[in-house]
């Protein structure tokens, strides 16, 4: 029975060697593995941040608040989603910002450009009803809705609206970017950064704008035509009209 026992325990000895030694042998490449993965997360997280970067950069001193804001024709307010065909609270507040500068004087026209793609979700008429709830008359309010995306309002402002100087009106997460393509759009941009509480919805546009950037900055870079661009539209140069 002894040697039966002092058998089994050399078997043991010699399966315990095996199976250490081999995982001591592995674990120094699986350190160099992990830190390969840490470095090259390192690496995404530094080249997503790159675009926003220079976004933040490129507007500069081009942003502010509806006060510091300069007297321009136009005010261009982004769309932001609906909730039940009424405007979501970060669209309302866009909203707010850019009555206030029609009230004060600072804009005679805005343009509100946002997504008609279907016939059961119209941004652009929710917002002018909203406006017109605030005091903007009818008549000063245009539609685009071809406003697709950012960029895709950018340059159909320009191009379609006759939009050459404007102020922008969106959350301080967004505005960069969007003062970054209207200019490369060529309007000489100013942005109005709507303050908005630090809550869940604030941290998500933030997140999403690092993944936003990238796009932008290659549209910036190589100025696709948007979705839809169509033929040139008077609204703008209507609304401004002596008779209004």
């Amino acid at each position: 029975m002894r040697g039966k026992s002092g058998e089994r325990r050399k078997r043991l000895g010699r399966w315990l060697k095996e199976v250490r030694w081999p995982a001591r042998l592995q674990l120094p490449r699986a350190r160099r593995g992990q830190r390969r993965l840490v470095q090259g997360l390192m690496a995404a997280c530094v080249l997503a941040l790159v675009p926003a970067t220079w976004m933040r950069l490129e507007a500069g001193d081009r942003v502010g608040t509806t006060a510091e804001a300069p007297a321009r024709e136009v005010a261009v307010v982004f769309g932001a989603g609906l909730w039940n065909g009424r405007p979501t609270p970060y669209l309302a507040h866009r909203l707010d910002a850019a009555a206030e500068l029609y009230r004060t004087g600072k804009v005679k026209v805005v343009l509100v450009t946002g997504d008609n793609s279907r016939v059961e979700y119209d941004e652009p008429d929710a917002m002018r009803t909203y406006l017109t709830g605030r005091g903007v008359p009818d008549g000063r309010i245009v539609s685009d809705y071809a406003g697709f995306d950012s960029w895709d309002s950018c340059v159909r402002a320009k191009k379609i609206f006759g939009v050459d100087r404007a102020v922008l009106v969106s959350q301080g997460f967004h505005i960069h970017r969007a003062v970054t393509l209207c200019r490369s759009a060529g309007i000489d941009a100013y942005g109005v950064a709507v303050d908005e509480p630090r809550d869940a919805t604030w941290y998500y546009g933030g997140a999403r704008e690092l993944a936003a950037s990238g796009k932008a900055a290659l549209d910036a870079l190589f100025r696709p035509d948007p979705r839809f661009l169509g033929p040139e539209e008077p609204g703008v140069a209507e609304a401004l009209a002596p008779s209004r």
